[in-house]
């Protein structure tokens, strides 16, 4: 049977699950059920300084989109960090860690871009008995209007400055949680790493507005006929999250560099992706806010038979195993050739295929043949572009068929080349002829 338990920078779980922070890890009776439902792990919902706490808003802070089916696609939040005292979330981390010694408790922070304040902080959740520690550099709403969140976050220099402040202060191992509202992840991970961060995890919430009240022209959630851009996320984020975990994960100056995946996790598959494009751990939130803490049943074994099924015995076996897979556009076989492929016995007959190619792509599929409704690929046509097969209905009525060295491509009247060839090395490309 598969091994799921998880090490990441030292921390130990029984599985690669954690919990994010939010309002799922906001109190110890949560938290308890959480660990008794089967999580691995949990980010205590992010503290704030001592005295008064934050003010969250009294209506509604939550925003969605829906599939269909009404399958819940995306989230928008206005919820602000704990607005809970902070010696009370102190003394139950405390209880909870106790408790539950075999889970990882981490708990994230998110104070003044001062020193002095970070170095108040550390001691006290130290004093805790906490695993490690989150440096909340990703909030996009609320709380980075007050120069605090994402508004570190899109500063590298910051990062950098505050992960050594912290670092220098305590023992604990330092995670620093990156903003996805910055053009390019790779500078605030390369600044966490530099600063002494022992890993990051990403993403964070991107900055939205989901929709709009067409009643009261109010952005949703309203408040009193008033709304604001809020934080996005759930399974519609996941391409994001992936992508800007892979980027880091291959990055020359990061690569190697521990990373907590976040991002639309909703099953065991989601959670295999991110540690194959170099994670070393998930996080969950959306998922658990809509299905319960249960899920993580279904997470955890779904892994292990997936790992079972493929050989896999660790999690060390996965992690990473697909980062040296992505690569740069430029850098794709131009020489690889495919073309769609209708399954006659298992199309419905709907047409999509055809309405999809006729009206939007490239003319490639038939809709009638002989006087009757028949949807075939004509491969004179075919560019292989695989629109095809993301608009149908039918799970595998359309593939995508490789050409093989020799054969006869229709379209361009050549035959298929074995020999690699890339865009840096094409007649077409300008660099190219440049350099000649």
């Amino acid at each position: 049977m598969a091994d799921i338990r998880n090490n990441f920078v030292g921390i130990k779980s029984p599985n690669p699950f954690w919990l994010a922070s939010a309002p799922p890890t906001d109190k110890a009776y949560n938290v308890e059920r959480a660990f008794k439902a089967g999580w691995g792990g949990v980010v205590w919902k992010t503290l704030g300084e001592a005295g008064p706490p934050v003010v969250n808003v009294n209506g509604p802070r939550y925003g969605a989109i829906w599939g269909a089916d009404r399958r819940l696609l995306g989230l928008n939040n206005i919820e602000l960090i704990t607005d809970r005292d902070l010696q009370t979330n102190l003394r139950e981390i405390k209880q909870v860690k106790k408790n539950w010694p075999d889970r990882a408790m981490i708990v994230s922070i998110m104070v003044p871009c001062e020193e002095a304040s970070w170095k108040a902080i550390l001691p006290l959740v130290e004093e805790t008995g906490a695993d490690g520690i989150e440096l909340n550099f990703g909030c996009p709403h609320g709380m980075s209007e007050r120069g605090m969140g994402a508004a570190v976050g899109q500063v590298p220099e910051y990062i950098e400055m505050v992960s050594r402040w912290c670092k220098a202060t305590t023992r604990m191992p330092v995670i620093v949680k990156l903003t996805p509202n910055i053009t390019d992840i790779r500078y605030p991970a390369r600044a966490a790493k530099t600063g002494g961060a022992d890993a990051v995890s990403l993403i964070n919430t991107i900055s939205s507005i989901i929709s709009v009240d067409l009643d009261n022209f109010s952005p949703e959630p309203s408040i009193d006929g008033k709304g604001s851009h809020g934080g996005y996320c759930g399974p519609a984020v996941k391409p994001i999250a992936l992508n800007m975990v892979a980027e880091i994960a291959r990055d020359a100056e990061t690569r190697g560099m521990p990373i907590s995946g976040i991002g639309g996790i909703t099953t065991w598959r989601d959670a295999a992706e991110f540690l194959a494009l170099g994670a070393g751990n998930v996080q969950v939130c959306t998922a658990a806010m809509t299905y319960g803490f249960k899920i993580v049943e279904e997470m955890a074994a779904g892994l292990s038979n997936w790992m079972d099924e493929k050989g896999h015995k660790t999690l060390d076996d996965v992690i990473s195993r697909a980062v040296p897979n992505v690569t740069d556009w430029q850098y794709l076989n131009l020489n690889y050739i495919a073309k769609a492929k209708i399954n006659q016995d298992s199309c419905i007959q709907c047409g999509r295929c055809h309405i999809a190619c006729e009206d939007t792509s490239h003319q490639a599929i038939t809709n009638m043949l002989d006087d009757k409704r028949h949807f075939e690929v004509i491969e004179e046509e075919c560019v292989g572009c695989n629109l095809c097969v993301n608009v149908c209905p039918v799970q595998d009525c359309i593939t995508m068929e490789p050409l093989s060295a020799g054969v006869l491509d229709k379209r361009t009247g050549k035959k298929v080349l074995k020999k690699y060839s890339n865009w840096t090395e094409h007649p077409n490309n300008p660099s190219k002829v440049a350099a000649e």
